[in-house]
């Protein structure tokens, strides 16, 4: 649990290779007939434009000398197509690879997201939600120009400096290999800071998701920030995980930036020598002033796509960085998942067992230890104990949000993990202790456990749970707007709003994680009578603190230290005089002392 810490960077030990890429490009796979056709577009543009130096050439070595004005004026018409041709191409390639990449774009984070809301709570309880974030939105949205430009600009690059080389070898070999010379020198740089550049970039990957983490967590938690007035204190953590990233952002422009200058340096060497070796050779070898010339703007002509080549692998470099965080998490295997062969649950009865059962957060730290009971169809079973003792993990279970290291846990006779998880938690209702209100109107938020019920079920619930009065005192009632986490609304409201979602589902299990802890002694009382309807005919179990909120349920266990130390009725345990009959004996006098 270590790496779930907002300053603990994450690595990732993967080496440099194009296969992200290549998975990358899958993505395009639906576009490429368009992709196709606006590479050919680009590729006539570039070849078109290519041209130009010769035509310049034509002019100087032909029909100036022989005052041919016919010929100038159709060089000059030929030299404008050309221009106009290769605006219209750009235009058209801008808006048809926008709109291209920005649905690849679309894609992958769909995948994404699509692919975390399978992963299990481990998942999440091993790392900030900051770094999950941060990979969902700053990460894809890196690919962006990558799509939308790099990739068509490296494939027109390619053809239009092959087409480059043998148009200077056609024009005179001797100049062409004194262009050429500078190559060997730009590709030992590139191979010299390759992996400079993507540790480089790699860092900035893990310092942007460390201040994302950092900046989430202060967003959730601001008002205890603000209660016990940390904002220096948070302030100057901030400073320093922004300080990192630009420091880190810095090092790796450095780097990146070690390119273009190459390029440039070489090209105007390459021009230079052009021109010296150009005037000594005039004359000879069929060097005329037309060829000199048109090489000089060939050169750079012959340099350009190799600059933007280069930083075309700049980008690459950069995309890899985050290619391997997005992948990475697209392919995190899920530890809780539909096994091969697993079916479909059939309608739920409500039995329920575990089987010496052994369950461990982390290895080695055992939080249930050979438990074993089982809970007959419609059985209420409240779970009582110490703090960490194993009751919230034992609901957890049988919902199946974390797998059993040893034993099973069977419901119907059926093991959990032989059925779809769908299947299963669909016919369970489920109040975690942790109560979570979305944005949007109360309606939305009691509907959410079963979008196709009608307004007149969701008011039944809300009055079943005693949630109907409070929210007929809200400005809009049930239509009334609520913020995320709900935080307009009191601690106590936001469990009754998320009590009647649980019961709408209209659930054979119910579960009840400390679902009455926020709620005022006089709202409880009302609640228990609508509770006693509400469990009647099905499976409960019910974590409760308070233990005169569960009194009446069928059998009581005592869980500690991972084991069911005793369980009984109310009745039963408090005649035994152990472990129950003191808790309740303990709570009973405090509630008399205050």
């Amino acid at each position: 649990m270590a790496r779930n810490k907002f300053d603990i960077d994450e690595e990732l030990d993967v080496k440099f290779d194009f296969k992200q890429v290549r998975r990358l490009l899958g993505y395009l796979k639906p576009y490429k007939g368009k992709v196709a056709f606006t590479v050919l577009l680009m590729i006539a543009s570039s070849l078109l434009a290519l041209l130009g130096p010769y035509l310049v050439k034509v002019a100087i070595d032909e029909k100036i000398p022989s005052g041919d004005t016919g010929g100038l004026v159709l060089l000059a018409a030929i030299f404008v197509v050309t221009l106009v041709f290769g605006t219209v191409c750009m235009k058209y390639r801008i808006r048809t690879m926008s709109q291209i990449g920005q649905s690849v774009i679309y894609s992958i984070r769909e995948d994404i997201f699509t692919h975390i809301q399978r992963l299990p709570f481990a998942y999440y309880d091993s790392r900030p939600h900051g770094k999950i974030l941060v990979r969902v939105v700053n990460y894809v949205n890196s690919l962006s120009d990558l799509l939308s430009n790099g990739i068509i600009n490296l494939i027109t690059d390619i053809f239009t400096l092959a087409a480059i080389i043998c148009w200077l070898l056609i024009l005179n070999v001797r100049l062409a290999l004194v262009c050429f010379a500078g190559l060997p020198v730009l590709i030992t740089i590139t191979l010299l800071i390759k992996n400079a550049q993507r540790k480089a970039w790699q860092k900035v990957s893990r310092k942007l998701s460390n201040m994302n983490a950092y900046i989430h967590e202060s967003i959730c938690g601001i008002k205890v920030t603000q209660s016990f007035a940390r904002e220096k204190e948070n302030m100057d953590i901030f400073l320093g995980q922004n300080d990192e990233y630009r420091k880190a952002w810095i090092d790796a422009i450095k780097v990146q930036f070690l390119m273009w200058p190459m390029v440039d340096v070489i090209s105007v060497a390459s021009a230079c020598a052009i021109f010296f070796a150009g005037t000594r050779w005039l004359g000879t070898a069929g060097i005329t002033t037309g060829i000199i010339i048109a090489f000089t703007s060939y050169v750079w002509r012959f340099w350009e796509p190799i600059s933007n080549l280069g930083n075309f692998y700049n980008s690459i470099i950069n995309a890899v960085a985050y290619l391997e965080r997005i992948f990475e998490t697209i392919d995190e295997k899920p530890t809780v998942a539909n096994l091969p062969g697993a079916v479909e649950m059939p309608q739920v009865k409500g039995a329920v067992e575990f089987k010496d059962v052994v369950f461990c957060y982390e290895k080695d730290e055992v939080v249930l230890d050979h438990v074993s009971f089982k809970v007959e169809p419609g059985e209420t079973i409240a779970l009582v104990g110490p703090t960490g003792a194993g009751k919230s993990t034992i609901v957890s279970l049988v919902s199946r949000f974390y797998d059993v290291q040893e034993g099973s846990v069977l419901i119907d006779g059926k093991d959990v993990r032989s059925v779809t998880l769908e299947s299963l938690r669909k016919q369970m209702g489920v109040m975690l202790q942790d109560t979570f209100i979305f944005s949007g109107t109360v309606m939305d938020n009691i509907k959410y456990s079963r979008l196709d019920a009608t307004d007149e079920e969701a008011i039944a619930a809300a009055k079943a749970v005693c949630a109907h009065d409070f929210i007929m005192t809200l400005p809009d009632g049930y239509k009334t707007e609520v913020n995320e986490r709900g935080s307009r609304l009191s601690v106590g409201q936001r469990q009754l709003i998320s009590f009647a979602r649980a019961l709408l589902a209209d659930p054979r299990i119910l579960i009840l994680d400390e679902a009455t802890s926020s709620i005022d002694t006089k709202t409880e009382l009302a609640l228990q009578a609508g509770l006693q309807r509400l469990l009647k005919g099905r499976t409960s179990f019910i974590i409760a603190h308070r233990l005169s909120t569960i009194k009446n349920a069928d059998r009581i266990m005592y869980i500690d230290n991972g084991r069911i130390i005793e369980q009984g009725s109310h009745e039963e345990l408090m005649e035994r005089k152990g472990a129950y009959y003191k808790l309740y004996t303990a709570q009973y006098q405090l509630l008399e002392a205050v």
